[in-house]
C-alpha cells in the first residue's frame, strides 16, 4: 500500500501571537536602545580584550592611567550586556511573526537577508547569555570562553551592521515618534506601545540596578541579583581563585624567596622586602567577570626592584606565580605598568599582612589592569 504525501506541508507548530505590537515601529523603538547597549558592550569588550590579551603591536605600549580605567570599562561592559538581555528578548518578541513568515524564501536576496538575520539572532543570544554565565563563573560548554566570546562579538557586530544597512529605509521611516507606518494603526496601539516600552525600560533598569553594585560600590546595597558582592570575601575583598584551588600551601611558601632577574639578578626573602622602603597606594581589583573594589595596598615599588637588578627602562617583565597550574600562572607586564610608581609588589592589604587567598607572601597590584593579571603568590620577576 502506497502512502501519498500531502502536496503542502502544514506550518510548524510555533506559538502564534495575536498582539498588535509586532510591527516595525515597536521593533525600531526597542532596537534603538538595544543597539546602543550592544555598541557600549562591544567597545568596552574590545578594551577588555586588548588589555587582557594585547596584540603584538600594543604589547609594550598599553596605558597604565587612569588607574580606574579598567574598572570603569569592564563595569560598563557587564552592565550594558546585562541590560541588553531583556531588551533583546522584547526585540525578538516584536519581530517573531516575521521570523517564520511564509514563504520562507522568496528570492536569492530574501534568502541572504534571512541568513543574515539568523546569524544576528544566534550570535546575539550566544554572546549575551554566555557573557551572563561568565559573570557567574559557570561554563557549561567544552570550549574556552575568552576566544570564542571574542570571535562571536565580531560576528555579532558585523551581522548587526549588515542588518542595519539592509533595513535602513524601514528604520528611517519609523525612527521618529510619529511615522507614516503608525498613522493607520488603531488609536489604542499608541498607549499599548508606550506601556510595552515602559515595561521594557523598567526591566532593563531593574536588572542593571540590582547587578551594577558589584562594580559601582555606591549601589552595593541594591546588589541583589549579581553573583558577587564587593564586600564579600576575606578582608572584605572578593577573590576568584583561592590558594587551595591554585595549589599554594603553607609548605610551598615556608622557604619562599623572590627571584628578580636582570643584568644583576638577585634573591630576596620576605624580611628583606619588608626592610625596603614601603609605598602605600589605593587601587581597585577589577575582575573580568564584572565585580571590582578598591583597597589599600602596601609594598615595594616594582620599578625599585627592577632598578636594583639593572633591568632596562623599556624591558617587558615576566612575572611567575607559585601556583601549579592555570592560564595566568605566568604574566608579562609592559614597561608602562612596571615603571608606574603605583605598581607594587604588595605585601599588605588594608594595613594587614596579605591573606593566603589574596596572594601571600607577595602579589602584583597595578593601575588599569584586569584582575587576572594582578598575579598572586609571586615567585619570580624577570626583565626580558
Amino acid at each position: 500500500m502506497k502512502l501519498r504525501l500531502p502536496l503542502r506541508l502544514p506550518p510548524p507548530p510555533f506559538p502564534a501571537f495575536s498582539g498588535r505590537l509586532h510591527d516595525a515601529r515597536t521593533a525600531t523603538a526597542v532596537g534603538r536602545v538595544l543597539g546602543a547597549a550592544v555598541a557600549v558592550c562591544f567597545v568596552t569588550g574590545l578594551v577588555s580584550h586588548v588589555l587582557q590579551h594585547p596584540p603584538a603591536a600594543l604589547a609594550d605600549g598599553l596605558p597604565s592611567r587612569p588607574a580606574w580605567g579598567y574598572r570603569l570599562s569592564q563595569g560598563l561592559h557587564v552592565a550594558s550586556g546585562t541590560a541588553a538581555v531583556p531588551l533583546l528578548l522584547v526585540k525578538l518578541w516584536t519581530v517573531y511573526p516575521r521570523l517564520f513568515a511564509r514563504p520562507l524564501l522568496r528570492s536569492v536576496r530574501h534568502a541572504l537577508e534571512r541568513l543574515s538575520v539568523a546569524v544576528l539572532v544566534a550570535s546575539a543570544l550566544f554572546e549575551l547569555f554566555s557573557g551572563l554565565f561568565n559573570t557567574a563563573q559557570w561554563y557549561p560548554w567544552p570550549f574556552s570562553f575568552v576566544p570564542v566570546h571574542y570571535a562571536a562579538g565580531w560576528l555579532l557586530a558585523g551581522s548587526l551592521l549588515l542588518h542595519v544597512a539592509v533595513k535602513a529605509p524601514e528604520i528611517a521611516a519609523h525612527w521618529r515618534r510619529r511615522s507614516p507606518g503608525t498613522l493607520s494603526l488603531p488609536a489604542g496601539d499608541a498607549t499599548d506601545r508606550r506601556s510595552l516600552l515602559l515595561a521594557t525600560g523598567a526591566a532593563a533598569g531593574a536588572v542593571t540596578l540590582t547587578t551594577a553594585g558589584q562594580s559601582l560600590t555606591p549601589l552595593k546595597g541594591l546588589d541583589l541579583l549579581a553573583p558577587r558582592h564587593p564586600d564579600h570575601g576575606e578582608e572584605g575583598l572578593p577573590v576568584n581563585r583561592t590558594a587551595a584551588r591554585a595549589g599554594v600551601t603553607a609548605e610551598s611558601v615556608r622557604d619562599w624567596k623572590l627571584y628578580v632577574g636582570g643584568p644583576r639578578p638577585y634573591e630576596m626573602t620576605l624580611d628583606d622586602l619588608r626592610a625596603m622602603p614601603q609605598t602605600e597606594v589605593t587601587l581597585p581589583i577589577a575582575c573580568v567577570e564584572g565585580w571590582s573594589k578598591a583597597a589599600r595596598w602596601t609594598g615595594v615599588r616594582v620599578r625599585d626592584l627592577l632598578d636594583r637588578a639593572g633591568a632596562p627602562e623599556g624591558a617587558l617583565i615576566r612575572v611567575t606565580s607559585l601556583e601549579r597550574h592555570g592560564a595566568y600562572r605566568v604574566m608579562v607586564m609592559p614597561h608602562t605598568y612596571a615603571r608606574d610608581p603605583l605598581t607594587l609588589l604588595a605585601l599588605r592589604l588594608d594595613g594587614r599582612e596579605l591573606p593566603p587567598d589574596h596572594g601571600y607572601p607577595a602579589r602584583i597590584i597595578a593601575p588599569n589592569r584586569p584582575g587576572v593579571l594582578q598575579t598572586k603568590w609571586v615567585s619570580r620577576m624577570e626583565a626580558l
